[in-house]
């Protein structure tokens, strides 16, 4: 298994509305997720800068590259564009966080 880390980034205004929908997340979103092999996802807020830390894991043969293309996660992404950072495909801006250090 390895850890994932990465950063997105909320509009302003925008965490009540981002953690409500997350409270609603669509139970075939969720079976996707594990289906890809992800597991222990969790994201957190820094409510003074609007940025979200999200940190999973995953088996090394996993299937999130081929989530972008699966009409469930266009969807969800569709319906996060308009309170987060996006890329013109509505994908999330996802910037990945490089481990400095580990505390076993």
């Amino acid at each position: 298994m390895e850890k994932v880390a990465f950063r997105m980034v909320l509009k302003p205004g925008m965490a009540d509305e981002y953690e409500r929908r997350h409270d609603r997340i669509h139970p075939e979103l969720v079976a996707l997720l594990k289906g890809a092999g992800i597991r222990d996802y969790s994201i957190h807020l820094d409510p003074e800068t609007m940025h979200l830390f999200a940190v999973l894991w995953r088996p090394r043969a996993h299937g999130m590259d081929a989530l972008k293309d699966h009409p469930v996660m266009r969807r969800w992404w569709d319906a996060m564009a308009d309170i987060m950072e996006v890329k013109p495909d509505n994908e999330p801006v996802a910037v990945p966080l490089r481990t400095v250090f580990r505390l076993d």
